[in-house]
């Protein structure tokens, strides 16, 4: 467990609040909800699950990496953002993972700065979400594990205050469903860590076919109409 200086820094990077720009990210809802396909709780329930197995899982594993990479002294970052690029086939969810890392990187260098952030940005220009999200944990004391966690509850916590706004649910009744999710973001987090000392090209993480279609679509329609997420 991190200890107290470290864990206040991790719990403000979990924060919603921390501005980092991903409240105007739905994680594939507004798409889903304009095309019917989240209407109610029971149905964004199904959602989250399966976007924190899969996306979720996937920014978990390359967010430990990275906390790795960062306190090992001996990371290969152009490898790690290169892997997680090919890992994710849907251009529009490359910009929003770049777009969101660009403002935690922001966010991030008013509060921590070290050699690993500086050698991250100097190595791939735009990093991606997940391996920003990864060298701040690491910055602030706290490890791979940490990273993931924080990592899969970014990946359910934003769609699901997203899914408020744009449906009207009921935040206690979907707040609810979150807290169903601890056990499966604990098993997440034990997966990631667990790989987090891969060489990049080894790093397991699934597809989601069903998310980059959303994502393609939502980037397609944002073009032609106001949204009110970017992504």
């Amino acid at each position: 467990m991190p200890g107290t200086r470290s864990g206040l820094a991790v719990l403000a990077l979990a924060d919603s609040r921390f501005p980092n720009g991903g409240h105007v990210h739905s994680g594939g809802v507004e798409e889903a909800a304009a095309r019917g396909l989240i209407t109610d709780v029971d149905h964004l329930r199904e959602f989250l699950f399966g976007r924190l197995r899969s996306a979720g899982l996937a920014a978990a594993v390359f967010a430990a990496a990275a906390a790795h990479a960062a306190t090992g002294g001996h990371a290969d970052w152009l490898a790690l953002d290169a892997e997680l690029d090919a890992r994710t086939p849907s251009p529009a969810q490359r910009e929003a993972s770049r777009a969101q890392g660009r403002g935690l990187l922001r966010a991030g260098k008013a509060a921590w700065q070290t050699r690993a952030l500086s050698d991250l940005v100097s190595a791939t220009g735009r990093p991606h979400h997940p391996l920003m999200l990864g060298v701040l944990i690491a910055a602030s004391g706290a490890g791979a594990r940490e990273a993931a966690l924080v990592a899969g509850y970014h990946s359910v916590s934003g769609p699901s205050s997203a899914a408020v706004r744009l449906l009207g649910l009921d935040p206690f009744a979907v707040n609810a469903v979150l807290i169903e999710l601890t056990d499966d973001l604990d098993d997440i987090a034990d997966t990631a860590s667990a790989s987090a000392h891969l060489p990049p090209a080894d790093l397991p993480a699934p597809g989601s076919p069903a998310l980059d279609l959303l994502a393609e679509a939502h980037d397609h329609h944002h073009r032609e109409e106001v949204r009110l997420f970017a992504s």
